[in-house]
């Protein structure tokens, strides 16, 4: 739901800004900040995307839009005064991404271009700015609050003076530990494979295919084969390195690469462009599938590791770094790291579905029987065991179990009366015409009106 929210925002946002353009309509001037102008037509584009994207706008939109882009026209004054620059690598690599989006989203490059009414270059460009300009603000904001430093004394101090129902509520939580097994694929099988893909890239280097045909057909990356096994423009650090290596080395893109090994399977790949250090491929991805006797056998295994754990011979922890074959954890005794937050708390939507199912039911301490997983990672089943070690239930938050959490909404009220008291002293010493008809307003922040 949200990625459509996203993608009609955005379609919704250019397609104002592609038929204001074709109707050459007379600009009208609603703000002026410095020598910038607020255009109406800017403002109605902002507020269609808004809607769009279902965001919540609180105020008058007339009221609240305008003063939002001219807060943005202030940060980018002050951008340029502090030189601030951005790395046009990245931005170049968030536009490739942005237009893969939605060319996966509307089917073709001709379908976004006829949507949009512009060409993929002056789509390029248009978001190339958008990122650009946010990129600049957010590195201005970042510098005017790099130096703001908290003592547990101010976080205490700051919890005593919330307003009871200003106290967030924590939902449930746990910390897990986990010990992996990859049941072994069939020599058989990956041959199987293998000899597919060299039969795709055959009839491809003869002439028989297209490539980008068989990738519909046949490749299993769900997120390229739908665009025939495009990828988009991506520099080295963007690729797995195995299949960076023969990428970058393709220089025909009539003909199709050796088989490719990374741990997500087996790939082709045939070159589309290359530009500077980036390189645009398609390619066909199979992935070996484990045998049913193999998960079994793999499950069996783990099934007894359980049972010598709970027979003493040893501890789930000890057991992590001679059995887990998860490579993220078992040098850490098993345990999971939340990658949203950095911690090893775990809200139960966070935890892979499987494991959030069967942690469901446990009590700290419990570890769990032998369960088939996805590895979320590698789309291929695995085998697991887990311990809970935490569990801790919904509640208000509290000093003693969310400190953190507690300091983190401290430290980012700090951040916003900073900026706020930093917003205000600008608009008092920068140049500001309000034309009549956008003046009749509340503001956010004081000193627009003179």
């Amino acid at each position: 739901m949200k990625v459509t929210k996203f993608i009609f925002g955005i379609l919704a946002s250019a397609l104002a800004l592609s038929v204001s353009g074709q109707n050459n309509i007379v600009e009208e001037v609603a703000w002026t900040i410095g020598d910038q102008p607020i255009y109406k037509s800017e403002i109605e584009e902002t507020y269609q995307q808004m809607q769009y994207d279902r965001e919540q706008i609180n105020g008058k939109p007339y009221c609240v839009i305008p003063e939002m882009m001219a807060i943005e026209k202030l940060f980018l004054h002050q951008a340029d005064i502090d030189t601030v620059e951005v790395q046009e690598s990245m931005i170049h690599q968030q536009v490739d991404s942005w237009i893969n989006f939605l060319i996966t989203n509307l089917g073709t490059k001709e379908k976004v271009e006829e949507y949009f009414r512009k060409t993929i270059p002056d789509l390029r460009e248009w978001r190339g700015e958008q990122l650009r300009n946010q990129s600049r603000i957010e590195q201005v904001k970042r510098s005017l609050v790099k130096d703001i430093k908290t003592t547990p004394s101010d976080v205490r101090k700051f919890y005593t003076t919330l307003p009871e129902d200003s106290i967030p509520f924590i939902p449930l939580q746990v910390e897990v530990k986990i010990i992996t097994i990859n049941p072994n694929i069939p020599r058989q099988e990956i041959d199987d494979v293998k000899a597919r893909l060299r039969d795709y890239a055959d009839r491809v280097n003869r002439g028989d295919a297209d490539f980008s045909t068989l990738a519909i057909l046949y490749s299993e990356d769900p997120g390229s084969s739908v665009r025939g096994g495009e990828i988009g423009f991506l520099g080295k650090g963007h690729l797995e390195p195995e299949y960076a290596a023969v990428a970058f080395n393709l220089n025909d893109p009539k003909k199709v690469s050796k088989i490719v090994e990374t741990q997500y399977g087996y790939h082709i790949i045939q070159l589309i462009e290359k530009r500077g250090d980036r390189i645009n491929t398609r390619h066909i991805l199979l992935r070996p599938k484990v045998s049913d006797e193999d998960l079994i056998k793999a499950t069996h295994r783990l099934d007894s590791v359980v049972t010598d754990i709970k027979a003493g011979k040893f501890t789930f922890e000890e057991a992590a770094p001679y059995i887990s074959q998860d490579k993220d954890t078992r040098y850490s005794q098993g345990v999971m790291t939340n990658e949203n937050t950095g911690t090893t708390r775990f809200e139960m939507s966070q935890l892979p579905q499987e494991v959030a199912k069967v942690v469901n039911n446990m009590q700290p301490g419990d570890i769990s029987d032998a369960f088939i997983m996805m590895d979320p990672k590698r789309n291929r089943e695995i085998v697991a065991i887990v311990k809970l070690t935490t569990r801790i239930p919904a509640h208000k938050a509290n000093l003693s179990d969310d400190f953190q959490t507690i300091k983190d909404m401290y430290e980012k009220s700090l951040r916003e009366k900073i900026i706020k008291e930093w917003v205000e002293k600008k608009i008092k010493d920068t140049y500001v015409k309000i034309e009549d008809g956008w003046n009749d307003c509340e503001f956010e922040h004081k000193g627009w009106i003179r």
